[in-house]
């Protein structure tokens, strides 16, 4: 048994299998994504060389799967070294890839981060997070951009994020039925 930082004791998790049904493979290189990804029972991916490789292996094993957590920590890494350039040039890497990811019909795709990380800060900060989830069942919002100002306009608005599992699902059809 481990305990980890914040945690006063030991709690049993269920795995996305038990909870939502989902045989999931995590695709990420950071240890503590990777340890979290384990304790909720998901697949683990090897460790890739780059951003590239990680959406190559979404795509090499989108069959065997259908639930995907791919973390890129270089957003969040620039962010905290204050270095703007170097982060936006990891987010336009990610925004090229999304095609290859959107080429392969998911359900659902859902783009976020798990915390904002202005480089003029260096530094996490309270600001909030964009959320983006696409859907053949979302009703169009008008939003053409995916940034914090813009998401907040669009059809999610600021929305506590804990419920973006349920949308995700609902959207995936994956509910006999949402709300009461």
């Amino acid at each position: 048994i481990t305990l980890f930082r914040g945690f006063a004791r030991f709690r049993e998790y269920r795995t996305m299998e038990e909870r939502y049904g989902l045989h999931a493979l995590a695709i990420a290189n950071y240890p503590m994504y990777r340890g979290v990804a384990r304790l909720l029972g998901m697949t683990l991916h090897s460790v890739t060389a780059t951003v590239r490789d990680q959406f190559i292996s979404l795509r090499d094993n989108f069959r065997r799967f259908d639930f995907f957590f791919l973390h890129v920590k270089g957003t969040d890494a620039r962010g905290e070294d204050g270095n703007f350039d170097a982060k936006v040039k990891v987010i336009e890497e990610v925004d090229g890839l999304i095609p290859d990811v959107t080429a392969l019909k998911p359900d659902v795709l859902v783009v976020t981060g798990d915390n904002s990380t202005p480089a003029v800060m260096a530094s996490h900060s309270w600001h909030p997070v964009p959320a983006l989830l696409a859907s053949p069942l979302c009703r169009p919002d008008g939003v053409t951009r995916f940034g914090e100002r813009d998401c907040i306009t669009g059809g999610l608005g600021r929305l506590p994020m804990m419920h973006l599992m349920g949308l995700a699902l609902a959207h995936a059809r994956r509910l006999r039925k949402f709300g009461a």
